[in-house]
């Protein structure tokens, strides 16, 4: 088992990278070596073709790096089940909400540059949201007792909503106004917010929203760039993340997965045709809270900077001490929970947190997208994984086979720091 398994991982990485040339990807190395179980890992391989086996996904691709090193690059199933295109290691998904950490580290990067301040108020450099109230049945609208901060924003306690997970009368106003057309532009997300009242008072309650999108405008007004181009300079080439943007260019469109759903009457039906995708055209709205497409490999270079503090091979984005800030509980005990809304009990800067309660350990960090795919990062176990699959609505299934096998991989003889 050792060794089929170490094997599969040697020939899905030499087939995804040693073609392109490309020198100074991540090590691989068996899971035994970095302190892992070959035959425990392979369950949560078996768990995720369960699910393609059952007609709950088409496919997926699963990675699982401890201590730097790959110790599981799987590609299961087909990434286009219409023209029977198996998964590949270079296969591009749409990510979604995975989006959010990283626009998130773009606005700390700033931070860390002395050109914003976490606890200013949003109005002072979004002058537009200086008159925002926040709603009221009466419709004379409430004063904010405490102004949005830019830290309200990453923690998402900001009064903002996302118009399509509620049926309020501030939700139906995002819906009627589409907030975040593809078409539009960050600039008329601005606009159409600031003629919106707050669905609650910012720092009271903790709810899912626009808020890292509107984060993304503000990288733009503080930076003076696009956020496609801060992205870009600033956090892809430095990783070397080379398929990740805001659309798929012509030459990478046959690398894009397809899209499915759940159909009435059992099994998937394609909700998003590949061949027909808006991802394929370059949008107008850079949409920092869901607009990304990348690959796992990509992701797992920007997840292995997050558990490397902030560096990756010689390139530092950020200091130590801020994404330790970013990966802490940033959530006072005042402020209310969104029911479902918060995995793990925290939030910080742009992730969950977990408090340690459940099953996973204290201190994982991660987030997830809208069409099922999901990371987490354990920095006590020095262990980052990678979940994708492509399947709205959004599911946990893929991550909850995963995930308990992958932790019960672990051989607790072994010494969880990283060798020197």
């Amino acid at each position: 088992m050792k060794t089929t398994l170490k094997t599969r991982i040697v020939i899905v990485f030499f087939l995804a990278f040693s073609c392109s040339g490309f020198a100074g990807e991540m090590p691989v190395s068996s899971p035994e070596d970095v302190g892992l179980s070959s035959e425990k890992l392979a369950l949560a391989v078996s768990s995720a073709q369960g699910l393609i086996d059952d007609e709950k996904i088409t496919g997926a691709s699963i990675i699982v790096a401890r201590k730097g090193k790959v110790a599981l690059f799987e590609t299961l199933g087909v990434m286009d089940r219409h023209a029977n295109k198996p998964m590949r290691p270079d296969t591009i998904f749409r990510i979604y909400s995975m989006t959010k950490p990283v626009t998130s580290v773009a606005v700390m990067m700033l931070y860390e540059q002395g050109k914003l301040k976490l606890d200013d108020p949003v109005s002072k450099y979004i002058p537009a949201f200086k008159g925002l109230k926040v709603y009221a049945k009466s419709g004379k609208h409430d004063r904010q007792e405490h102004r949005m901060s830019v830290r309200d924003l990453l923690r998402h306690t900001s009064g903002l909503t996302y118009g399509f997970f509620g049926n309020t009368a501030v939700d139906k106003m995002y819906r009627s106004e589409n907030v975040i057309g593809r078409k539009s532009s960050l600039e008329d997300m601005i606009n159409k917010l600031s003629d919106i009242p707050l669905l609650h008072q910012p720092r009271t309650k903790w709810h899912y929203s626009v808020s890292t999108d509107v984060l993304g405008y503000l990288v733009e007004e503080v930076s003076g760039q696009s956020l496609d181009e801060f992205f870009r300079q600033n956090i892809f080439e430095p990783l070397d993340m080379k398929d990740t943007a805001f659309y798929v260019p012509k030459e990478k469109a046959d690398r894009l997965a397809a899209c499915y759903g759940p159909k009435g009457s059992g099994g998937l039906k394609l909700v998003d045709d590949p061949a027909k995708s808006q991802y394929l055209t370059e949008p107008g709205l850079f949409s920092g809270g869901g607009g990304l497409v990348s690959t796992a490999r990509d992701y797992l270079r920007f997840s292995q900077m997050l558990l490397n503090k902030g560096q990756l091979g010689g390139k530092r984005l950020l200091r130590s001490k801020t994404v330790e800030m970013m990966t802490k509980n940033q959530l006072p005990d005042s402020v209310k929970r969104t029911r479902g809304g918060v995995w793990g009990g925290g939030f910080g800067l742009g992730f969950y947190v977990q408090s340690g309660d459940g099953e996973s350990p204290q201190g994982e960090y991660g987030w997830g997208g809208a069409a099922s795919t999901h990371f987490w990062i354990s920095p006590k176990d020095d262990l980052i994984v990678i979940a994708l699959s492509q399947h709205q609505p959004f599911s946990s299934q893929l991550q909850k086979a995963v995930k308990s096998p992958i932790y019960d991989s672990l051989l607790k003889t072994r010494a969880l720091s990283r060798n020197p």
